[in-house]
């Protein structure tokens, strides 16, 4: 266990750059974990991390404090005072504690026969994280990002998606009009206006949903990819959701959706 006390630390500096700078994170191929939720989620996926930071007060909370003493954390650890730590965190109230580790790799190699969630230019890191996160709990595994998405390791990207990064093969800055033009199943855009509504649309497997930035939607190149445009239906006095809200709605229709057409027909449930 070692302490650093002082801003002009080399080691502090570094741990500052990683918090900080995505191009830093994309050199070093390290993530930052910050809280236990997200350290416990990473070893249960993907082993010990390199290195836990733990604040002077966040060292005494029980959650904490029993996880350093329990062995399970073979990782180096370094305490900072609590303003030190605060002047880290990427929240206003500081957790206490965070990992650095290596940023996992997709498990599988990218596939045009399986069910993936596209993102397309979507540039909040909380809707970012929120839409991995449903994806991994309704079972959409593969996901690919647009080169100009928000960076899918982030700080705020893994807070929000509450561990479903370690469930997910990501992939990050791909050309989805080259993949779409080689999947093998249905990829359907989300449009405010497009004539077929989600209530009416195909959803069977393999199928590639396309989600769009918060500004202008899924773009013309991309939404012209896709055999399919569908529009959620909102009977209320709201022309739009969130993008993240609107993930959520397709991907759980999906699951539902099969889940029914499943128990309709024994041969398909196995």
């Amino acid at each position: 266990m070692k302490r650093i006390a002082a801003r002009d630390n080399p080691h502090y500096k570094m741990l500052a750059r990683l918090l900080r700078s995505s191009r830093e994170r994309r050199r070093s191929n390290l993530v930052v974990l910050d809280g236990m939720h997200l350290i416990a989620a990473y070893a249960r996926h993907c082993g010990a991390p390199e290195e836990l930071v733990v604040s002077d007060s966040g060292a005494s909370r029980p959650e904490i404090e029993d996880y350093l003493a329990d062995g399970e954390a073979s990782a180096t650890i370094t305490v900072l005072s609590d303003s030190l730590f605060a002047a880290l965190a990427v929240v206003d109230t500081p957790s206490g504690i965070m990992a650095i580790a290596p940023r996992p790799r997709a498990q599988c190699p990218l596939a045009a026969t399986v069910d993936t969630v596209l993102l397309d230019g979507v540039q909040d890191p909380g809707n970012v994280g929120s839409i991995l996160r449903s994806a991994a709990a309704s079972g959409f595994r593969q996901i690919l990002l647009s080169t100009d998405c928000a960076q899918a390791w982030s700080p705020k990207t893994l807070r929000a998606a509450m561990g479903a990064h370690f469930q997910l093969d990501i992939h990050e800055g791909r050309d989805l009009p080259s993949f779409l033009a080689a999947f093998s199943g249905q990829a359907v855009a989300t449009v405010v206006d497009a004539p077929t509504s989600l209530d009416d649309a195909d959803l069977g497997a393999p199928l590639a949903w396309i989600f769009g930035s918060e500004g202008q939607g899924v773009r013309p190149p991309v939404a012209a990819a896709a055999a399919l445009r569908v529009r959620i239906p909102m009977p209320g006095a709201t022309e739009s959701l969130n993008v993240a809200a609107a993930a959520a709605v397709c991907l759980f229709e999906t699951l539902r959706r099969r889940r029914v057409a499943a128990r309709s027909d024994p041969a398909r449930s196995g």
